[in-house]
């Protein structure tokens, strides 16, 4: 069962991490981490909505939720990779783009998993 579980999480932590790096891909940045801030903010949502509906539903899928909330998304959102964006806004001390940076995702993904949880449960 554990082995089981894990391979669950794996498989959706790849396939998380590869959607983020589409993204990274496909949103050019060159004054804002636009890449990253997007997928927290996006991946943050979806774990509210996930989280909604589990709880709403009353429903005890233990796999779905280490497949898509622990793996794909905790493969897909990435506050590592937000932090070293902002030690890079810092060390080119472009601090007031740092703080807005700090300050914008976690605003917004609270926002966010708010929303999305409320939205379905």
């Amino acid at each position: 069962m554990i082995w089981k579980n894990i391979l669950l999480v794996g498989f959706g932590g790849g396939a998380g991490s590869i959607v983020r790096y589409l993204v990274y891909i496909l949103v050019k940045h060159k004054n804002f981490p636009y890449s990253t801030f997007i997928v927290n903010i996006i991946g943050s949502f979806f774990i509210g909505t996930m989280m909604a509906y589990y709880t709403k539903q009353n429903v005890s899928a233990e796999q779905w939720k280490l497949l898509i909330v622990t793996g794909f998304l905790g493969g897909f959102t990435t506050f590592s990779a937000f932090s070293w964006d902002t030690l890079q806004l810092l060390q080119q001390q472009r601090y007031s783009i740092a703080l807005l940076y700090i300050i914008a995702t976690f605003l917004l993904s609270f926002i966010a998993v708010f929303v999305g949880y409320k939205l379905f449960c």
